[in-house]
């Protein structure tokens, strides 16, 4: 794989401890950045949103990580600590999951200056109550396997065509499934 283009891949995933507001559920994009997942890191980082703010991947200040690695939170930061855990903790997590995958084989390290990567974070908004009693290493814990999980599916292909048909009938879609029970 290490010499083929990788024009998009993409994956999600969702991990949770017993907090409520420890579950990750990242989407990544992944793909060539002289392509089309190039272009819209070039346009999301360009493209500032209140309360959206894009941020590189970052083990912390002035050390970003490669695959170039851009974070979009997938909810709107209600205030100043919601933002400072979501580009604190949960983006130093993203950082660690990137390279993980890269030291796992999952994303090529010949590759690694040609590709980059969209991940849309969801961070609980409880994170931003002053009265929620976060774990950081939970939260960290989380975040990087959730991450490490989707850019795994994504490089992988995974869940295959086969094995979605074979089990479409079987999944039901939690929110759904509460809707029909009548618990929404």
């Amino acid at each position: 794989m290490a010499d083929k283009k990788i024009v998009m891949r993409t994956g999600e995933a969702l991990v949770e401890a017993d907090q409520a507001w420890s579950a990750a559920e990242p989407e990544v994009v992944i793909g060539e950045l002289d392509g089309p997942v190039g272009y819209a890191i070039a346009n999301l980082i360009g493209d500032q949103v209140k309360g959206h703010t894009r941020v590189w991947a970052i083990l912390n200040s002035d050390v970003q990580v490669r695959p170039a690695t851009l974070m979009v939170s997938k909810y709107t930061a209600p205030n100043a600590r919601y933002t400072n855990v979501l580009m604190g903790t949960v983006q130093a997590a993203v950082a660690n999951a990137v390279l993980d995958a890269v030291r796992e084989g999952h994303i090529p390290k010949k590759k690694v200056n040609d590709i980059g990567i969209i991940v849309a974070v969801w961070l609980d908004p409880s994170a931003g109550d002053a009265k929620t009693k976060i774990d950081h290493d939970v939260l960290f814990t989380t975040h990087r396997q959730a991450t490490f999980n989707a850019i795994r599916k994504a490089m992988t292909n995974e869940p295959s065509i086969d094995w979605l048909l074979k089990n479409q009938k079987k999944i039901g879609h939690y929110f759904h499934e509460l809707g029909v029970n009548g618990e929404l």
